[in-house]
């Protein structure tokens, strides 16, 4: 693999900002968290209806592009580059991370304590709702958010021959002259600030998570001290694997990620309440189906519980916020597939996966709180989701073996979202990047090391919280560069298939 040289200015520039901001926000915590979380209400509730209509707009776009004469367009020459396997292994685990294990199991349970559409918590209906709502948020919606930038950038980056896997090049059809100006390095320095900081909510879930399961193992209380353990080995995993590139390191974490994660789950489907959870699934996903419009555009005007903005809305501001990275990483591991493949693939392969740990850890939690053999909704309430999701798996067979091997599972999560975040943010700071080259291995080392750096940093002295924060905020803009990608994209197809071509 050849290498590519780096970008300068948005290298330094995204360094700067990132360790100036980084400062600044936990040196002044205490006045920068009120702000953040009265802004971000302040977004969510202001801006409910715009990230609902982009939402649903994309997914009706996608499947416009999939099924119409563009999507047989090819991305790249040749066969594709991976198998299919490792292709939606590597797209999903990036994706997702350690948060759809938090998630599966925790989230019903929050919807069955605070249920939508005013109805009575812990009620019969709030229980069918619970892991309703899970299979929306993680579904056809949020995977459209990710699979609509990849597909632009896949196209600016294999058809439109652009040599760049960034986001100002995707843009250039839609920013025209702007697209080398100084307006193209603060798009792409923007999406590095909202990569590092989607990747500080990872952390930020998983790492406590591992920490109470390492510490009910070995029988020790949690500590600062442990996180940090458990992120210099998370350091050295992913680190490893950048170093190695797509095909012998990226590629293959992912495959036995996924391995896994298929194993586990089939673990609890089996020795859990197999037809209670099939039966559960059903149900849900039927009740999804049916009210998928609804849900889609819920804002609670009149009554105000504020369900919709604290968890829809906030949730596609999320996936909107982290969705440049997917882009960039999907874009680069699709040559070879058509522009149909890469949207079916993405919105599959994502939304089936979020579906199956909700199915089954969504299903089993709501099994231990319905039949009082768990009281998962009291432990959440007075000790915190990490643990609940303990108490949770203590409460399978051979919890001694599931605890490790949980464990396990979580640090490969983590180091597969890592490793691919590390990829990019090198690309990104890469001048040029073309089909068969890799940013260099020094490149890629330094960005590892600044992730570990910050987390550790973070961590250590409780800043964590606040740098999520302000990455979701950054959603506002990115919600802007989602209107430049689609006229983009539309630029582009119009001068490259003019009609009756």
């Amino acid at each position: 693999m050849r290498n590519g040289r780096i970008d300068p200015f948005v290298f330094w520039a995204s360094l700067v900002v990132i360790l100036v901001a980084t400062v600044l926000l936990v040196m002044n915590r205490k006045v920068a968290e009120p702000f953040l979380d009265d802004l971000m209400s302040s977004i969510t509730y202001q801006m409910d209806w715009a990230f609902q209509f982009l939402t649903v707009g994309l997914f009706i776009i996608l499947l416009w592009l999939a099924f119409s004469r563009y999507g047989k367009i090819k991305l790249g020459e040749g066969t594709p580059e991976f198998s299919s396997f490792s292709w939606g292994a590597m797209l999903f685990t990036a994706g997702m991370g350690t948060s759809i294990m938090f998630w599966s199991m925790m989230e019903p349970i929050y919807y069955y304590m605070g249920p939508p559409f005013g109805i009575k918590e812990k009620s019969v209906e709030a229980a069918e709702w619970a892991v309703t709502y899970g299979l929306f948020h993680w579904g056809l919606s949020a995977w459209a958010l990710y699979a609509f930038p990849t597909v632009v950038i896949a196209y600016s980056y294999y058809v439109r021959k652009r040599p760049s896997l960034k986001m100002s090049v995707a843009l250039s059809g839609a920013l025209g002259k702007y697209a080398d100006g100084w307006l193209a390095k603060v798009i792409d320095v923007l999406v590095i600030w909202s990569l590092v900081g989607g990747l500080g909510t990872s952390l930020g879930l998983g790492v406590p998570m591992m920490s109470a399961v390492i510490g009910d193992i070995l029988n020790i209380p949690e500590s600062l001290g442990l996180n940090v353990v458990i992120i210099i080995m998370i350091t050295i995993i992913y680190s490893a694997s950048a170093f190695l590139g797509l095909q012998k390191g990226i590629a293959k974490l992912a495959d036995l990620n996924i391995y896994l994660a298929l194993a586990l789950a089939a673990f609890v489907f089996l020795v859990g309440p197999t037809l209670f959870l099939l039966s559960y699934f059903s149900n849900s996903f039927g009740l999804m189906l049916q009210n998928f419009l609804f849900m889609s555009f819920y804002t609670d005007p009149i009554q105000g519980g504020g369900f919709p903005q604290g968890w829809t809305v906030f949730y596609w501001a999320w996936f909107a916020a982290t969705a440049p990275f997917m882009g960039l990483f999907v874009a680069r591991i699709s040559k070879g597939r058509t522009i149909r493949e890469l949207i079916t693939h993405i919105l599959l392969w994502g939304s089936v996966g979020g579906w199956l740990y909700f199915a089954v850890f969504g299903g089993y939690s709501m099994n231990l709180e319905l039949n009082n053999i768990v009281p998962v909704a009291d432990i959440l309430n007075e000790h915190g989701g990490p643990a609940a999701v303990v108490a949770i798996l203590k409460s399978l067979p051979i919890s001694f073996i599931v605890l490790p091997f949980f464990v396990v599972l979580g640090i490969i999560f983590l180091s597969t979202s890592m490793d691919s975040a590390t990829y990019i943010l090198a690309a990104i700071a890469t001048k040029e990047l073309r089909e068969g080259e890799d940013p260099a291995r020094w490149h890629r080392m330094i960005w590892g090391a600044m992730l570990a750096v910050i987390s550790i940093s973070l961590l250590l002295i409780g800043g964590l919280r606040v740098i999520q924060t302000s990455a979701v905020i950054v959603s506002v803009p990115i919600f802007i560069i989602y209107l430049l990608l689609i006229v983009s994209l539309f630029r582009w197809l119009k001068q490259d298939f003019p009609s009756g071509r």
